[in-house]
């Protein structure tokens, strides 16, 4: 039993610091601003493509040395409203073609959690987010679990391509 112990114990002070190695060189990749690419979702059974936030989104993620993060993203193709103020029905379209939220995030692996403090969709407020990270260049593919998208409430994955942005 003592050589079980201690055969344990041996294992966890390898596997532990490299773990949080690869942690701290996932966190130095993702840290700074990201603009956002391409937002497709596959539908679950389907497989069904769709570029869920039109063909040409704009958005923004960020992930700070202090553990937080934000992101807003709109569809491409949004209406300006036809005058200085929305009226109900063009304040409603541009409310639904947008997804924006904040709270702090944990890596594990390739596994990103966001802890949501504050959403456009209340629902989310106070929830873990969890996102699987993919870095290729100066690119960041994350990927959602299968679950209903917070648009149309289809089963799916949606994954977000976002590219780096360089500080000036």
């Amino acid at each position: 039993m003592k050589r079980l112990i201690a055969t344990a114990i041996a294992f966890f002070a390898i596997v532990a610091p490299l773990h949080a190695q690869q942690e701290e060189a996932t966190r130095q990749k993702l840290l700074g601003t990201w603009k956002l690419i391409s937002v497709i979702s596959e539908e679950i059974p389907s497989g069904a493509r769709t570029e869920l936030m039109g063909s040409n989104p704009s958005g923004f993620i960020n992930y700070g040395s202090d553990g937080r993060m934000m992101v807003v993203i709109v569809r491409g193709d949004r209406k300006k409203p036809a005058g200085a103020i929305a009226t109900p029905s063009e304040a409603d379209a541009l409310f639904r073609s947008m997804t924006a939220y904040a709270g702090t995030y944990k890596i594990n692996g390739n596994k990103l959690t966001h802890d949501i403090d504050i959403s456009w969709n209340e629902t989310w407020a106070g929830t873990p987010q969890t996102r699987f990270a993919k870095f290729e260049g100066n690119r960041l593919t994350l990927a959602t679990s299968p679950s209903p998208d917070p648009v149309q409430g289809k089963m799916s994955v949606r994954s977000l391509v976002w590219e780096r942005v360089n500080n000036p």
